[in-house]
């Protein structure tokens, strides 16, 4: 399931075009339509912020059509080396939680004003 965060290939009549990063999915008024914002990574052009309203199996990957014209999203898998550092970063996080010292507590009434 293509999230927040993601990178998309899109595909236009069938050809790769373009890399975009999901920045925000949202829903659309419209029942089962959602607001679907990525910023477009096109090299030499500047990285340009596009929403389109789409349904959820268009986000994830099924064809569907903008003027007639063939388009399709495609979910880039991050690779095992970088599944396993971020696992390695939660866990770090984890354990230092585990690790921490209790904090003190401090009574208010030490700091009131006589």
């Amino acid at each position: 399931m293509t999230d927040i965060g993601d990178i998309v290939l899109i595909y236009f009549e069938d050809q790769p075009t373009t890399y975009a990063r999901v920045d925000d999915i949202e829903a659309d008024v419209k029942r089962d339509w959602y607001q679907l914002t990525m910023t477009l990574l096109q090299v030499p052009a500047p990285p340009e912020r596009i929403t389109w309203i789409l349904r959820d199996t268009y986000i994830n990957g099924d064809e569907f059509t903008m003027q007639g014209k063939r388009i399709r999203l495609e979910k880039l898998e991050p690779s095992a080396a970088f599944k396993e550092r971020q696992e390695e970063i939660l866990n770090a996080g984890k354990e230092k939680k585990e690790n921490a010292a209790p904090g003190q507590v401090i009574s208010l009434s030490d700091f009131k004003k006589s």
